[in-house]
């Protein structure tokens, strides 16, 4: 795999857990995710942070919507959740921070 970069969509497996990772319950399997993670923690541990994307949910302020793959998405940033790279699957693509970022850094500030 290639280096991971904030802002790219990945299909990620969530179920079960995967190395380093926090061992847990999980209720989901292959979903796209966004990875939020800065670029310098991608490029050192073995691990991302992610946000899942849906094409349903509930409309939040902490869920931006945008076009991803030409269909409708939300970015769940409410389900961050820190995932080991052997997790991730094929890219499908990448968001602009723009969209995003603004969202996530009012929300943990």
């Amino acid at each position: 795999m290639g280096v991971v970069k904030r802002g790219e969509g990945y299909w990620v497996s969530l179920d079960p857990a995967v190395g380093s990772e926090i061992q847990g319950r999980e209720i989901q399997a292959a979903r796209p995710c966004l990875i939020v993670s800065p670029d310098d923690m991608n490029v050192t541990l073995p691990r991302v942070v992610i946000a899942p994307l849906t094409s349903g949910g509930q409309p939040l302020g902490c869920r931006p919507e945008v076009e991803f793959k030409g269909k409708s998405a939300r970015i769940l940033l409410d389900q961050l959740r820190s995932v080991d790279k052997q997790r991730l699957g094929s890219k499908m693509g990448k968001i602009d921070l723009a969209v995003w970022h603004p969202v996530l850094l009012e929300m943990l500030t």
